[in-house]
């Protein structure tokens, strides 16, 4: 049976009781089963899991959707539960920020400001700090991710490994559904015609990845984005894994931003560049 608390003392006396291997995953709910494959990732690879469920106000910008993003608390505790999560930790703003907004962040470096970074300013210092506090408050041994928000995955193994903070970072593929189209809470802001353009995303990326040479990979990509006018795209970049420059031959990252009406979305494949081993 999953627990359900809501405070840093309800926690505590949880994780204290907590014996063997403790996982985390860590959402912003509106789960769906990008979030559940994450869930059984932690339950296969570990004893005790925990979920979180808190949407963090400094990941986002002022004209961001924080108000309007889904909270579905009760349907998110039934989706845990049919996953055998041990304890969902669902904190309110005051009890993840008691002194109201934090006067000291997480900077995230020079990948920061790139890509998501440099379309949303603030947002991933606002990601690792919330990250950085949940790390602390559930001592996890491990934490899974999706590989979706890739350069959030990345930016957190950095934090982890910059600052000694000794928590395993593991990611999982993203989950698409049959169509492609990667798994998102923000999908259920688009009509019918607005989720038919935004296959053009996933589209591209296998486009591109079909390709091993780096100009041709962008060229593919681009011209299947630039067919579809329902698609305002933010950044198309073609990165190594750790999203520097990409390499000429090796792996590689291909990853797209777009708007479909008012909604942005972001997905990404691996690809291998140059000719195979």
């Amino acid at each position: 049976m999953t627990v359900l608390v809501h405070t840093r003392g309800e926690l505590a006396a949880a994780r204290a009781a907590a014996t063997g291997r403790v996982a985390v995953v860590m959402t912003m709910g509106a789960l769906h089963e990008g979030h559940r494959q994450l869930m059984r990732e932690a339950r296969a690879q570990s004893d005790y899991v925990i979920v979180t469920v808190f949407v963090n106000p400094l990941q986002f910008g002022p004209n961001e959707d924080f108000d309007k993003y889904p909270r579905t608390l009760a349907a998110d505790v039934d989706a845990c539960t049919a996953e055998g999560v041990d304890l969902v930790f669902a904190p309110d703003r005051d009890e993840m920020y008691p002194g109201g907004t934090p006067s000291v962040t997480l900077a995230a470096g020079p990948v920061g400001e790139i890509l998501e970074g440099a379309s949303r300013p603030g947002h991933f210092s606002g990601m690792l700090t919330v990250v950085a506090k949940l790390l602390q408050l559930t001592r996890a041994d491990v934490a899974f991710f999706g590989e979706k928000d890739y350069q959030q995955l990345a930016l957190i193994k950095r934090m982890v490994t910059d600052l000694e903070i000794g928590t395993h970072i593991i990611g999982v593929p993203t989950v698409r559904e049959a169509d492609g189209l990667a798994l998102s809470s923000r999908n259920r802001y688009l009509s019918i015609e607005q989720r038919q353009a935004a296959l053009a995303l996933s589209h591209a990326l296998r486009g591109g990845a079909l390709q091993n040479d780096g100009t041709r990979v962008l060229e593919a990509a681009n011209k299947i984005l630039a067919d579809e006018p329902g698609v305002q795209v933010d950044y198309l970049a073609l990165t190594d894994p750790l999203l520097g420059p990409a390499p000429a031959s090796g792996p590689a990252r291909l990853l797209v931003a777009a708007k479909v009406g008012t909604t942005r979305l972001i997905d990404n494949v691996p690809l291998f560049l140059g000719e195979a081993a």
